[in-house]
């Protein structure tokens, strides 16, 4: 089996957890390669550096791997998705950070939780994503025109409100008038879009969920609409430009400039234990319906 592992940061536990990682895989005689800035990280804090000179490295991946381990948080399987891309590699997130919601695998039942997936005890969740394109200029988003939780408009440089002129599938729906929009997929529904109102979707749903952020206005309210909606966007402000950003990806564009967002050809797949499930990750994450008479 061959297994490619990404991380983006070093934390004081790493090394205990990393070591656990290799251990559980090397048992288990997998083919590991390394992303190759994780591995200078790696090599660089280690005192036992050496540990790691056999250690195959990659930058980018192809169909020959089985699966893809994200070691970090939610936004190194963000960045994970960036590698994968449409390849159909199953990614494993394994969470060394703090509230890791898109993880596998938390850090405390990582041994048993490796052994498990390598002996083909997990199921698939299938997560959708949206990609972008931009007119007049449609080369403005060169690559990775892609997103896993939201593609959000923000201003940039000013206090002043954004105008974001919205419609659905050809169809006025309103002008927006606020800090910025969220367009989010299930998956990212707990996420940013959660942060400034939105609704918690599962991730088997197939929605998007359009989420004005601090609008200036009582009925600007989150709407969900069907996931083969196509959805456009024109921003206009005070500053002659504003941010794009895709999965914290962030670029500017130019006032003007419409924003096409509609659900990508390909999805992520995530890998997921056999006991775990959406609903007891938010309970358990996100302490659902907490109260102390349950």
């Amino acid at each position: 089996m061959k297994i490619g592992i990404y991380g983006q940061f070093y934390h004081d536990d790493s090394e205990k957890y990393i070591q656990l990682i290799l251990d559980a895989l090397q048992a288990k005689d997998a083919e590991i390669i390394v992303e190759a800035n994780f591995l200078k990280i790696l090599q660089k804090n280690h005192t036992g550096a050496s540990q790691y000179a056999h250690l195959e490295t990659f930058e980018k991946l192809d169909r020959s791997y089985d699966l893809f381990f994200s070691i970090g948080g939610d936004g190194t399987i963000l960045k994970s998705v960036t590698f994968v891309r449409d390849l159909g590699i199953p990614i494993v997130g394994i969470n060394t950070g703090r509230l890791g919601f898109l993880a596998t695998i938390q850090k405390e039942d990582i041994t048993q939780s490796i052994n498990d997936i390598l002996e083909g005890s997990y199921r698939i969740s299938e997560r959708s994503l949206l990609t972008i394109e931009t007119s007049p200029n449609k080369n403005a988003v060169k690559t990775l025109n892609f997103a896993l939780n939201e593609v959000a408009v923000n201003r940039k440089n000013t206090t002043s409100m954004i105008k974001v002129e919205t419609m659905v599938n050809d169809k006025y729906l309103t002008s927006y008038w606020s800090d910025g929009l969220i367009v989010a997929t299930p998956t990212g529904s707990t996420g940013y879009s959660l942060s400034c109102g939105g609704p918690v979707i599962d991730p088997s749903t197939n929605s998007i969920v359009i989420t004005p952020i601090a609008p200036h206005n009582l009925n600007a309210r989150p709407l969900v609409i069907p996931d083969n909606s196509a959805i456009s966007l024109k921003v206009s402000g005070r500053e002659s430009s504003f941010l794009v950003s895709l999965d914290s990806r962030i670029i500017t564009l130019d006032n003007g400039t419409t924003l096409h967002i509609k659900k990508a050809n390909f999805t992520i797949k995530m890998v997921q234990l056999e006991d775990d499930s959406f609903i007891k990750t938010l309970r358990e994450k996100l302490l659902w319906g907490e109260d102390k008479r349950n």
